[in-house]
């Protein structure tokens, strides 16, 4: 069997590792062994905090809609509990935004839910 050398493609695969780890501190930019583990924990990291990111945005949106629906004369599970009864469909994020830029179209589906 023919001997196989690998100079290019491991001096490409250790180029790209390099290129992931420009910026961080100390050995973890320049040496290869520290820089791969530093690389796989920061995917790790990457992955979990996206999904911690969607947690955090959803009780954001909570807090809005809670605080306008407080000022209507109402509580936020009742609000909610109404707007399913009603068979009213709008996502958390939609009425976050409207508590937010427009209150009078909120007000409206509020006043609507009441009745």
């Amino acid at each position: 069997m023919p001997r196989v050398k690998r100079g290019t493609s491991h001096v490409k695969r250790r180029k790209n590792l390099l290129k992931k780890v420009k910026g961080y501190k100390w050995g973890r930019k320049k040496l290869i062994r520290l820089a791969k583990t530093a690389v796989t924990k920061a995917g790790a990291h990457a992955f979990k905090d996206r999904r911690k990111k969607k947690r955090f945005a959803r009780g954001l949106w909570q807090i809005k809609i809670s605080a306008f629906v407080r000022e209507q004369g109402m509580s936020y599970s009742q609000f909610i509990g109404k707007l399913k009864a009603a068979k009213i469909e709008i996502d958390r994020k939609v009425m976050a935004d409207l508590a937010q830029n427009n209150k009078e179209i909120l007000k409206k589906i509020v006043d609507e839910i009441k009745k």
